[in-house]
């Protein structure tokens, strides 16, 4: 037993960091290598155009810092239903191993470092839960592809992607981590809107979200040169979000540079 005044907090910062399409959040992220932080990220997304933009506009000399690893699984047109029922495009049987190589590289990446101890001077990226969620349950129908109830893809794919947050969120996991998804709206009671981390299916959006202490939400409104957009960091009507250090920590964080200000006051307060 431990008293809370000796506990070491010293940890690395666990975020999942949700918005809709266009918000802005991966390009978002420059801020942290501007800030000296190293990003190793696997991308499901094929989005990292905007990243790479602001790079090269705000810090060009820290280029190199930033390590992708693109994963995304081949989709063939199939010209007659000869996979699960289904033609059009679909990922056949065996060929989909872009959530497995993912797992392999969380192991050990592609130059050998550890994952597990790149240690609090670097941020390990998932961009995004969104298409890592479709991965998932292309390798869960290509591992039962005669299952006749769609539930069993959507389960083995569920537990594929919980157990992988917990662990990147275990303390075993040395090293910062963000998590980037979509919002998954959905009604849940009374007519009442709630917004979730979008996965797969509509279930694990609420238990991703406890695995995380802090969780925030870049927002976009306006439009055009009026364009204003923000990382919110407080609750709204809709979306459930939370922070360690919620008496300190600002409602609105320029989506400029407010994910490093979001790191050096968990940092500080750690």
């Amino acid at each position: 037993m431990a008293k809370l005044s000796n506990i070491k907090t010293d940890t690395p910062i666990k975020l999942l960091y949700i918005g809709d399409s266009g918000s802005g959040k991966t390009g978002s992220l420059v801020s942290l290598v501007a800030a000296g932080y190293k990003i190793r990220m696997l991308d499901y997304d094929s989005g990292i155009d905007s990243l790479r933009t602001f790079a090269h506009h705000q810090c060009p000399e820290k280029l190199d810092n930033i390590d992708v690893i693109q994963l995304r699984d081949k989709i063939k047109v199939q010209p007659t239903a000869v996979y699960n029922g289904q033609a059009g495009p679909v990922v056949p049987p065996g060929q989909a191993k872009a959530f497995t190589d993912g797992l392999k590289f969380l192991d050990k990446w592609d130059d050998e470092s550890v994952p597990a101890e790149w240690g609090t001077d670097t941020v390990f990226v998932l961009d995004s839960l969104s298409a890592f969620g479709r991965a998932a349950f292309a390798w869960a129908q290509g591992m039962n592809p005669s299952a006749k109830d769609p539930r069993q893809w959507f389960g083995q794919a569920q537990k594929g992607i919980e157990d992988t947050i917990a662990l990147l969120t275990s303390p075993a996991f040395n090293t910062n981590v963000i998590v980037i998804s979509h919002v998954n709206y959905k009604e849940v009671t009374d007519g009442l809107t709630k917004g979730y981390p979008n996965a797969i299916g509509v279930a694990l959006g609420p238990i991703i979200a406890r695995y995380f202490n802090t969780l925030v939400l870049a927002e976009s409104t306006g439009a055009g040169k009026l364009t204003r957009r923000k990382i919110k960091t407080v609750p709204t009507g809709i979306i459930d979000l939370k922070s360690p250090i919620p008496f300190t920590l600002e409602a609105e964080l320029p989506l400029e540079t407010g994910m490093a200000t979001l790191f050096q006051q968990l940092k500080a307060a750690m």
